[in-house]
C-alpha cells in the first residue's frame, strides 16, 4: 500500500508538471519507490523527463516511475462492459446510433479511470509514494468530486428497477453475447471503488495537495477560488508553491513593471495563504526539461526537506450549517485583536487587519446570503451568514 499521495494542481501554464516531476526526482533519490501519473489530457510529463511514455508505468529512472493515462487504454481496461450497457440503454430510448456512441462516454469518464489508476497503485504494493500531475484548477474539482456525480448521472441514465435490469441483462447476453448483466454488476463495483479511494484522497495524513502559481493576477485569482473549493470538499493543502519568479536584479533590464506587479502579488499570496508554508522559485531563464534541470528544480523547492512529508495538516478554511445560516472559519496568522474589518462583496471575503488587507473566495451558494457578524478568536476567523430576506 502506498504511504503517501501528492497531488499537484494549478492554472494551466504555471509549471505544474515540472513542479511534480521535480518533487518524484527528489522523492527517489531519497529512497522512495515513487510513480508520477500524469492525468491532464495536455500531458507534458513526458516533455519535462525528456524521454517517452506510455498508458503504463515506465521506469525513467532509480526508484522513479512514469504513467501518462490514456483515457481510450483505460476506457477499455475498465469500462468496457459499461460501455456496452449505456449503448444498448440508449438504443434502446430511441437514440441514434452516433449520438448513443457519444452519450457513451459518461461525463467525467476520464477523471474516474484516472481514479481508478490511483485506487490500484494505493492498494497495491509496488511504490511509497504517487505524485498526481493533475488537469488545471477547474477540471481538478471536477476529478475530486467525480464519485458523486457520476453515480447519479448514471442513475439517472437507466430506466429500470435494479432486479428488472439484472434479469433483462441475462437475456440480452443469452440473445447477443453483450454482458449487460456483467456490466451492472461492474458498475457497482466500480461506485465502490470511487467513493473508498475519494475517502483515502480526503485523508490528510495520506494525501495532500500542493498549490503551484506563478505571482500573476489572474493566477493568485484563480488558485484562491481552488483554495477555497479544495477545503470545503474536504481535502488537505499542505503547501503552496510561487514558480517563476524574476530576480529583482532585472529591474534594470525592461521589466521594472512587471516586477513591481509581481512584488505586490507576492505579498498578496503571503497574506491569503501566510498559514500555508509557501515554496518560493526563482525563474530559470531556460526551457526546463530532463533529469538534471528538474532535480535543481527541486533542491530549489524542498531543499533539505524531505519532499514526501506532510507540511501542513490543518484546515485552514472550514464552512457548516448552523440552523438556517452558515458559519465560515478562517485560519488567521494574527491572534486576537479588535482592530479589524470584515466585509463581503459578491463572492469574496475581504479581512482588513490592522494595516494588512486580505482577500478569500467565498462558495458561490454564499451569494445568496449576508454577512450578519465575525469575531477573531484563538487565530481563528469566525463569520457568520444569514439568507438574504
Amino acid at each position: 500500500m502506498a504511504k503517501r499521495i501528492i497531488l499537484f494542481t494549478g492554472k494551466g501554464g504555471v509549471g505544474k508538471t515540472t513542479i511534480a516531476a521535480a518533487t518524484g526526482i527528489m522523492a527517489a533519490r531519497k529512497g522512495y519507490k515513487t510513480l508520477i501519473m500524469s492525468s491532464d489530457p495536455a500531458h507534458s510529463l513526458a516533455d519535462a523527463l525528456d524521454t517517452t511514455l506510455s498508458a503504463e508505468p515506465k521506469k525513467v529512472a532509480e526508484n522513479l516511475y512514469a504513467q501518462e493515462i490514456d483515457l481510450y487504454y483505460s476506457m477499455k481496461k475498465y469500462w468496457g462492459n459499461i460501455r456496452e450497457l449505456l449503448l444498448l440503454v440508449f438504443k434502446w430510448q430511441g437514440i441514434n446510433e452516433i449520438a448513443s456512441e457519444e452519450l457513451a462516454a459518461i461525463p467525467g469518464m476520464g477523471e474516474a479511470s484516472s481514479l481508478l489508476w490511483i485506487d490500484k497503485f494505493y492498494h497495491s504494493k509496488e511504490y511509497d509514494l504517487l505524485i498526481i500531475d493533475s488537469a488545471p484548477t477547474g477540471e481538478t474539482l471536477t476529478f475530486l468530486s467525480l464519485p458523486q456525480v457520476t453515480e447519479w448521472w448514471l442513475t439517472k441514465a437507466f430506466p429500470f428497477q435494479k432486479l428488472a435490469f439484472k434479469s433483462v441483462g441475462f437475456a440480452v447476453r443469452k440473445t447477443t453475447g453483450i454482458p449487460l448483466d456483467k456490466g451492472y454488476e461492474e458498475l457497482k463495483v466500480l461506485f465502490e471503488k470511487l467513493k473508498k479511494i475519494h475517502q483515502v484522497l480526503c485523508n490528510p495524513k495520506v494525501s495532500t495537495i500542493r498549490l503551484v502559481m506563478n505571482p500573476e493576477k489572474m493566477v493568485v485569482q484563480e488558485t484562491r477560488r481552488a483554495h477555497t473549493y479544495l477545503q470545503m470538499y474536504g481535502y488537505g493543502i499542505d503547501a503552496v508553491i510561487v514558480n517563476r519568479i524574476f530576480p529583482s536584479e532585472d529591474i534594470e533590464s525592461g521589466w521594472s513593471k512587471y516586477l513591481v506587479s509581481q512584488e505586490k502579488h507576492l505579498q498578496e499570496i503571503e497574506s491569503s495563504f501566510g498559514v500555508l508554508p509557501i515554496f518560493k522559485i526563482p525563474h530559470q531563464r531556460q526551457e526546463v526539461f530532463g533529469l538534471p534541470l528538474l532535480q535543481q528544480i527541486g533542491k530549489a523547492i524542498y531543499g533539505r526537506r524531505d519532499p514526501v512529508q506532510v507540511f501542513h495538516q490543518e484546515p485552514t478554511y472550514k464552512i457548516d450549517k448552523k440552523g438556517l445560516n452558515y458559519r465560515l472559519r478562517i485560519k488567521m496568522n494574527q491572534a486576537n485583536t479588535n482592530d479589524f474589518k470584515v466585509q463581503q462583496f459578491g463572492d469574496q471575503l475581504v479581512i482588513q487587519i490592522k494595516n494588512q488587507r486580505q482577500n478569500y473566495f467565498l462558495p458561490s451558494f454564499l451569494t445568496y446570503y449576508q454577512l450578519s457578524s465575525y469575531h477573531l478568536k484563538n487565530s481563528w476567523l469566525t463569520v457568520i451568514f444569514e439568507q438574504l430576506k
